[in-house]
Order: structure tokens, then C-alpha cells, then sequence
């Protein structure tokens, strides 16, 4: 654990609130990040960020340190990202993304209408290979760590992680129209995954 991430856990699990409110604020973008890439919709992730960090606030006095702190925190966060899509599929309403990214194709940036194909892509992929990819690839987490928060063995990690990335390339691809050609698209991507992955 960070030495500051220590002083700070210890002094919360004294009672020190500001200690809580410095710890959330110093780990509050990666959270922030990896909930959002989970539920996608903008509105409905704000609330499981927040449903996250309270729950990080009470639960911090319990934490033991059998985990990282970071991974504890991102186990609590996947938790509340997935109850949160578990809970929008019970209610099929317009997303305000869906608003968004039709404002975004009057947008001839590359890069924002790239950002847009990769967005729809995540939303497609099956929830397990989703949270997978984005504790790898957003939360930077070991292949352990991913497997302690899905609580499946590292080999299984290892698949969901080569087949959401194969299901990203074939969906971009798709999604540009490449047709026959997304092989071209799909053989790149292949090329950019985790060395780890081929050990």
C-alpha cells in the first residue's frame, strides 16, 4: 500500500473523517472511471460512483489489508457498477448517452467519432468481459486482482480478457462498415494485446 494511502486508512479507521474524505478524493478519477466504463450511461454511473464511495466511507473502518486498498476499493465499485446494470436492464428507458452520441456524429472530429465506436462497443459486450477489459485496461490491475474482484480463477480472466477484445475489434469494425475487411482491423488489434495474455 502507498505509505499516504496507509496514514490515511489508519487515521480513518480511527474515526478521522477528513482522512475518508482524503482517501476518496485521491483515488475518486479511477473509481469515477471504471464505473463508468461498466454502466456507459452517463447519468446512471454518476449515481453507482456515488453509491460506491459511501459504500468505501463505511466499509473503510473494516478494511484489513488481505487485498490492496486499491483493489479492495475497486471490488466495491465493480459491485455497485454491476448492481446498477443490473438494475437499468429492469427498466428499458432512453439513456441520455444515446442523446449524446447522436449530438457526437455532427462531430467530424476522428477522434470523437472513434471514442463513440469504442462507447457502443463496450455497451455490447457481455457484462463479465466488460468489467474484465475495464479493470485491466482502465483500472490497471494484475490478473490476480481482476480474478480476486470476479472471484474466478486467473485462467478465466485470462479468456474473458482475449475474447472481449476480440468481440471489441469485430464490433468496431462492424460498426465502420469495414465488412470483409474488419480481419485487417481485427488481425491490429490482436497485435496490441497484453504480452501477459500469450504466457
Amino acid at each position: 500500500m502507498h505509505a499516504r494511502d496507509e496514514e490515511l486508512v489508519r487515521r480513518a479507521q480511527g474515526g478521522d473523517r477528513n482522512a475518508v474524505d482524503s482517501l476518496l478524493r485521491r483515488h475518486y478519477d479511477k473509481i469515477r472511471a471504471v464505473v463508468h466504463r461498466i454502466v456507459i450511461n452517463t447519468h446512471d454511473a454518476e449515481d453507482a460512483t456515488q453509491t460506491a464511495l459511501i459504500a468505501i466511507a463505511r466499509g473503510i473502518a473494516s478494511f484489513d489489508g488481505r487485498s490492496s486498498l486499491s483493489t479492495w476499493m475497486y471490488r466495491i465499485a465493480t459491485n455497485a457498477a454491476i448492481d446498477e446494470v443490473r438494475r437499468i436492464r429492469r427498466r428499458p428507458l432512453p439513456t441520455d448517452d444515446d442523446v449524446q452520441l447522436n449530438q457526437m456524429t455532427t462531430d467530424s472530429n476522428e477522434a470523437t467519432v472513434t471514442q463513440m465506436t469504442v462507447v457502443q462497443a463496450l455497451r455490447e459486450l457481455p457484462e463479465e468481459f466488460r468489467t474484465a477489459l475495464v479493470l485491466r485496461h482502465v483500472a490497471d490491475l494484475e490478473y490476480e486482482d481482476i480474478a480476486a474482484i470476479q472471484n474466478v480463477p486467473v485462467g478465466t480472466v485470462r479468456s474473458r480478457l482475449s475474447r472481449a477484445r476480440e468481440q471489441m475489434a469485430r464490433l468496431i469494425a462492424d460498426s465502420e462498415g469495414l465488412g470483409q475487411n474488419g480481419n485487417e482491423s481485427h488481425r491490429g488489434h490482436r497485435q496490441t494485446e497484453d504480452p501477459e495474455d500469450s504466457q
